[in-house]
């Protein structure tokens, strides 16, 4: 299993992204077929959303945000959503105690395809980088 991050999945979701053609190349040819991504990956997308439906005090306003939510929604729904389960808890708090210093939810994402030794998709090579024995690409790059 390949897990995406949300910079490959926000490619993804956008058509006309000038590196949407190049990842989709990079998956086409890819041995493992089998792409998902994480529920924390679909947590922070629907925040954004949610705190700017919230941000805007008039309906009118509002329809916007609530379109582009429906249409998050509906993206999503193509992938697997793999859970943050007992197993990444543990390992969550496992290298919590090892002092790997990155925010919450990239560790959350990197314990996960731990737990599931699985390939993660991300242009942020620097902070999941700090997580030792995390197999992750950036298929964005050239």
């Amino acid at each position: 299993m390949i897990l995406l991050d949300t910079d490959h999945l926000t490619v993804l979701k956008y058509l006309d992204n000038l590196q949407y053609g190049r990842l989709r190349a990079r998956m086409e040819v890819s041995s493992d077929r089998d792409f998902a991504t994480t529920i924390v990956n679909a947590e922070e997308q629907l925040r954004g959303w949610l705190a700017e439906i919230n941000r805007q005090q008039i309906p009118q306003r509002q329809v916007v945000a609530y379109d582009r939510l429906q249409k998050l929604l509906d993206f999503l729904s193509g992938f697997s959503l793999i859970a943050f389960d007992e197993r990444g808890a543990d390992e969550f708090e496992r290298l919590r105690k090892a002092k790997v210093r990155i925010g919450s939810a990239d560790l959350k994402i990197a314990c996960i395809a731990l737990v599931r030794k699985s390939l993660l998709l991300s242009a942020n090579l620097r902070d999941f980088g700090q997580v030792p024995n995390l197999q992750v690409e950036n298929w964005l790059e050239e």
